[in-house]
């Protein structure tokens, strides 16, 4: 009977040990993922919830002319080549001006869970984002946010809206 006893001693300790040890271990580091507010209530004049970033005048007047949208397929972050055409022009116009900054919101359709869109949305701002970063824009200038389905461009369930929804949006 001793030996019975000891074994579940032994088993015993041994479990222990075992939750000990895997209940103390560390966290994998897992990417940042910035969730943009939907506006601050009672906050700061002309505050739209964006993230403000300080540009010249000379830098938002030539943003003006640029198409600040870059449309991606259904569940998917790679650039296409209209995309592509899009970026060159803001990496033109972000290489000529060193100190500019932008801010990049990635944006999804409806369809997927909260989360998932979430991270849509940030692979999609990160694509653009490593696209300028390829053209020589500095990456400290870039900032990436993710929106996923909160902020659609329009509303409905027709393949058009989902289309319009499925962007990247360069505001500087």
């Amino acid at each position: 009977m001793s030996t019975s006893f000891s074994k579940i001693a032994v088993l015993a300790v041994l479990s222990s040990a075992v939750a000990l040890t895997t209940g103390c271990a560390t966290k994998r580091s897992t990417s940042e993922v910035v969730v943009a507010p939907l506006g601050i209530p009672g906050g700061q004049v002309g505050y739209t919830g964006a993230v403000i970033v300080d540009n010249s005048n000379a830098v938002i007047s030539g943003a003006e002319n640029l198409q600040a949208v870059v449309y991606f397929a259904f569940d998917s972050s790679a650039i296409t080549t209209q995309a592509a055409n899009v970026l060159n022009q803001h990496a033109s116009l972000l290489s000529s001006n060193p100190a500019a900054g932008v801010v990049i919101a990635g944006h999804t359709d409806e369809r997927g869970s909260r989360e998932y869109n979430i991270a849509l949305g940030e692979r999609r701002a990160q694509a653009a984002r490593d696209y300028l970063a390829a053209q020589g824009v500095a990456v400290n200038n870039i900032r990436v946010i993710s929106y996923g389905e909160e902020r659609p461009a329009v509303a409905g369930n027709t393949e058009d809206a989902y289309a319009q929804n499925r962007r990247a949006e360069l505001s500087y």
